[in-house]
């Protein structure tokens, strides 16, 4: 389940992990509040450790991709399942997808991210709701095999456990799971959304928020959900960690091949020997991801019912998902869904 809860909600959950990591997430948070540095692709995919460009192609352009063309009887959009950590070798992107975003006329993204006031408001309203109440202590409220688990993740981190003892149990495993990822290279900054953000205004093309501030908050600080299955969402996270490089390099792997399939397989993998709760494991995956599918896939249609030409980005793991992911939601309402 690690690699699912890293790939929730934009770089939002890097946000988060700026509050809690003492490394270069720091800079990755203020260039995000503060705006994209619209450079640093190119900068970065032009430094002396920049793979070369017939690595690039070997090792980024497929006959595949994670785009998918939606049609309805007189209309299209394209659909792209995005990483929302990437580094500087996912670029330049193949021409098959920035293709199919220039003969587009609007992008629609989970939640624009270019707009200052909601990411600050965003950012303000996750810190507040996500911690505990004043006097609290995660190192209170969680199991003792728990907070030894997570005291040890953050040794061998360097960073000091007190930094998370004021998140709720949810919004510390949010936390963990971006760091995680950062550590081994990846950049919100460098995304696919924020690629395509940054090219939307570039080129003028209206941005629509398939998703509100509310929503994101819901999902990264798990508003409403009882103590106990957030406890369960950190130990999971904790749990998983000793797969953590195996499973984002996997995902990476797939994403750039266009392989779902592969994707998914990612997505779920589970140390050997663990135990998981089946009616606790429905309850995250409805919240983090199908009841947002289904809000993803009616936008979808209402975007084809009104022939708008739109190039949608959200995270891939809608698309590659168990279960009612948005592609199968699409199918059912009889569309057609081709992958590109």
């Amino acid at each position: 389940m690690f690699s699912r809860k890293a790939l929730v909600c934009l770089p939002l959950l890097a946000m988060l992990a700026g509050c809690a990591s003492s490394e270069k997430t720091h800079s990755n948070k203020d260039a995000s509040a503060g705006g994209v540095n619209e450079n640093a692709v190119s900068e970065e995919a032009g430094s002396e450790d920049a793979v070369s460009e017939e690595e690039r192609l070997t090792k980024y352009q497929r006959a595949k991709h994670m785009l998918w063309q939606v049609s309805d009887s007189n209309s299209s959009v394209y659909l792209l399942g995005s990483v929302h950590f990437a580094d500087p070798t996912f670029y330049p992107l193949d021409t098959a997808i920035t293709n199919a975003f220039d003969r587009s006329d609007e992008l629609a993204v989970e939640l624009d991210m270019t707009d200052t006031a909601v990411f600050m408001e965003i950012a303000r309203q996750s810190e507040l709701r996500g911690k505990l109440p004043a006097g609290q202590s995660l190192a209170q409220v969680l199991p003792k095999d728990v907070k030894m688990q997570l005291d040890s993740v953050c040794a061998s981190w360097y960073l000091a456990p007190e930094i998370l003892y004021g998140f709720k149990p949810w919004s510390a495993a949010m936390t963990l799971s971006s760091v995680a990822i950062m550590r081994l290279g990846f950049d919100p900054n460098l995304g696919i959304d924020f690629y395509f953000l940054r090219s939307a205004q570039e080129s003028r093309k209206k941005v629509v928020s398939l998703e509100s501030a509310e929503d994101q908050i819901a999902v990264l600080v798990g508003e409403g959900l009882p103590d106990s299955l957030g406890i369960y969402y950190l130990k999971s996270t904790l749990n998983q960690m000793q797969l953590m490089d195996s499973s984002v390099t996997l995902m990476m792997g797939a994403w750039v091949k266009g392989d779902d399939s592969l994707f998914r397989e990612a997505m779920y993998m589970e140390p050997e020997g663990s135990a998981t709760d089946s009616l606790l494991e429905a309850q995250i995956e409805d919240l983090v991801y199908i009841a947002r599918n289904r809000t993803m896939a009616d936008s979808v249609a209402a975007f084809l019912a009104q022939d708008r030409k739109v190039f949608v980005v959200v995270g891939a793991a809608h698309m590659a998902g168990k279960g009612d992911n948005v592609l199968k939601l699409l199918r059912d309402k009889g569309l057609t869904v081709e992958q590109r």
